[in-house]
């Protein structure tokens, strides 16, 4: 079948007609979440995802399972969607159960339930094994990835900032865009983020402009504000105090910094409250959040109190309010905010 982009699946949906079986393949988590949305948002009505909507992986030995389902009429709803994910995982299989499952993929994809639509994922695939070539077959094929090349990547990634902005009611100057995309390198989830954080920012301007994003975005090239929350959630005063000049004698600014680190608690205090989560892949869509990121802040949040978390929140404000206010020493307001999210708890939580 065909091979689309995201985008062009919009318009694909928009004519309305069932799509029996798709492969979202690559590796760009914000791009397959949103066309997770856009399926089950076109196919199954809000009331009936509960019983409409099914997802299983082909990691854990689903595969029949899902199949089995995706042949059975959904409840409630005229139409399913069924998501099979971790396809590649078939891949690794012994000989015997690989086989197995690519015939059962086969026995239905080449009758699909008409009820159905089958969203099959994965990140890469061989296009050797007879997985590949099947799906390759039998499915709509969905790029959910941004491109091998560098620069393919930063402009795809800046002409979906434009996107977001304008569903955001702001829009970007010349340039702004594509210095956004470079400083995230062009990681999609960050970059929403990015864009909600200076939509606020911006405020009644409706216009993010190039100093702004420079203002209030840390580049990725430099630092990630990630590498400092263990060391402040393990209160290893020394290293953080290391990794703040650092973070200062590179040039970045210290009211970019503070934004950063105060989005990076609020974070924290999300992982904290997330039941039955055991790793960043799972608290990735969640958090909104890179899986590596969603790890660090999972790990983290279970270092930290609650109590330790409101009291570095009141740190963080208190330090915004010295430095906005002028005539204090933004370094030496720095350093003391690190000494107060680093202190002891009991220290912490005496704090005013």
């Amino acid at each position: 079948m065909a091979r689309v982009s995201s985008q062009e699946l919009v318009s694909r949906l928009e004519k309305g007609k069932l799509i029996p079986a798709l492969l979202l393949l690559g590796e760009e988590p914000y791009l397959r979440d949103a066309c997770r949305r856009m399926l089950i948002e076109k196919f199954v009505p809000e009331a009936s995802r509960t019983w409409a909507v099914s997802r299983y992986s082909a990691d854990n030995g689903d595969t029949q399972a899902a199949l089995e389902q995706a042949q059975t009429l959904p409840m409630l709803a005229q139409q399913q969607v069924i998501f099979l994910e971790d396809a590649e995982a078939i891949e690794k299989f012994g000989e015997k159960n690989r086989d197995a499952a690519v015939e059962q993929l086969d026995a239905y994809l080449g009758n699909p339930a008409p009820f159905t639509v089958l969203v099959i994922e994965a990140t890469a695939l061989d296009q050797r094994m007879k997985l590949s070539k099947l799906l390759t077959e039998k499915t709509l094929i969905v790029e959910v990835g941004l491109g091998d090349k560098p620069e393919e990547r930063l402009g795809a990634a800046a002409a979906l900032a434009k996107s977001i902005a304008e569903e955001e009611g702001v829009e970007f100057e010349k340039g702004a865009a594509e210095d956004l995309a470079e400083f995230v390198s062009a990681d999609l989830m960050r970059l929403k983020t990015e864009i909600e954080k200076l939509s606020t920012y911006v405020g009644a301007r409706k216009l993010i402009r190039r100093e702004d994003v420079s203002t209030m975005v840390i580049s990725e090239k430099t630092t990630t504000v990630w590498d400092l929350a263990e060391l402040l959630v393990s209160q290893q005063q020394n290293k953080a105090m290391e990794f703040l000049n650092r973070l200062l004698n590179s040039g970045e600014a210290p009211l970019e910094m503070l934004g950063a680190m105060t989005w990076m608690y609020r974070k924290l205090m999300e992982a904290s409250e997330l039941k039955g989560v055991t790793n960043g892949f799972q608290a990735a869509r969640s958090l909104g959040m890179r899986p590596d990121q969603a790890e660090i802040a999972l790990r983290s949040s279970r270092k930290i109190s609650k109590g330790q978390l409101l009291n570095g929140l009141k740190a963080l404000q208190l330090a915004d309010d010295r430095l906005k206010s002028g005539g204090k020493d933004p370094r030496t307001v720095m350093e003391f905010m690190v000494a107060e999210l680093t202190a002891p708890e009991a220290r912490s939580a005496g704090a005013k």
